[in-house]
């Protein structure tokens, strides 16, 4: 590693960290120039086991004792040559606009998405976000998946993007662990109709979530998946697709879906947050022994 002490943010180096918003750090037309910042050493060790190259690293200086395992770990698999960034606690707050815990964050390079066929080979059960853009949820949704061993995530061209610092924070890096991708590219017509057209020539049956007069319930999607599979409401793939904030899926979501469900509320509450949600729906559809 190469060890370069920062003094200030004018410092042309660090302009990836200081002066590139999200949307200029991800380039839609050569994915593989494109940039993005993980944030906390749980982060860039998940992103760093997933085969991510870091580009350079900035560090408050009081943590580079605590990350000798990362640098030696990419000295091993990226060389000598990538800079570690050395700033003050101070200065690494101006930059972030909070303290960091454990403070060290990480450029690494973006990478081509694989196609919706490919994240989807040998899946049993998938998720959608639908223009989800609140990147919490994003990253809420992304962990929930990993932890309930959710196969694979899918997001619709006009949702958040999984790679965007506060989304992966949130998800603890499991945004690197969980196959994705965009479904359709960034083609915003392509959702829902073409996108749901695809999942089910690739044989999910989708599952909208929500509450409308002909939902079924959770109870009654979780016993169709566990029939037998000669039992004609037996399902064998599930695509279950969690819409925004506000507004939930769209009506032509609802109306092109094979299923709609809901999840049964108490005490007039007529919905959950969507990070709630997903999570009670990715326990309730788990595989059972």
């Amino acid at each position: 590693m190469q060890f370069i002490t920062i003094d200030s943010l004018d410092d042309p180096r660090v302009g990836a960290y200081v002066n590139l918003t999200e949307i200029q750090l991800r380039n839609r037309l050569e994915p593989s120039k494109g940039l993005f910042i993980a944030e906390s050493p749980k982060v860039i060790d998940r992103a760093l086991a997933a085969g991510r190259e870091p580009l350079s690293l900035l560090v408050e200086e009081p943590w580079i004792e605590g990350m000798a395992d990362e640098f030696a770990f990419i000295d091993a698999h990226w060389g000598h040559d990538v800079p570690v960034y050395v700033a003050s606690p101070e200065l690494l707050r101006s930059i972030t606009g909070y303290r960091l815990h454990r403070g060290a964050l990480s450029a690494m390079r973006r990478w081509p998405l694989p196609s919706v066929e490919e994240v989807c080979r040998g899946a049993s059960r998938v998720a959608v976000m639908e223009n989800i853009v609140d990147h919490t949820n994003v990253g809420a949704l992304m962990r929930s998946a990993a932890a309930l061993d959710v196969d694979a995530v899918l997001v619709t061209p006009s949702c958040g993007d999984p790679l965007y610092r506060r989304a992966a924070r949130v998800s603890m890096g499991t945004v690197f662990q969980v196959p994705w991708t965009r479904i359709g590219g960034d083609d915003p017509h392509y959702w829902p109709a073409g996108g749901l057209a695809e999942l089910k020539s690739l044989g999910f049956t989708t599952v909208a979530m929500a509450l409308t007069d002909d939902s079924i319930s959770m109870d009654e999607l979780t016993r169709r998946l566990r029939s037998d599979a000669a039992d004609p409401d037996h399902i064998e793939r599930l695509a279950l697709i969690f819409g925004t904030e506000g507004d939930g899926l769209t009506r032509r979501t609802i109306a092109d879906a094979d299923l709609t469900v809901k999840i049964p509320m108490s005490h007039d509450v007529d919905s959950l947050n969507v990070a709630a949600s997903s999570a009670v729906a990715f326990w309730a559809t788990r595989r059972v022994s």
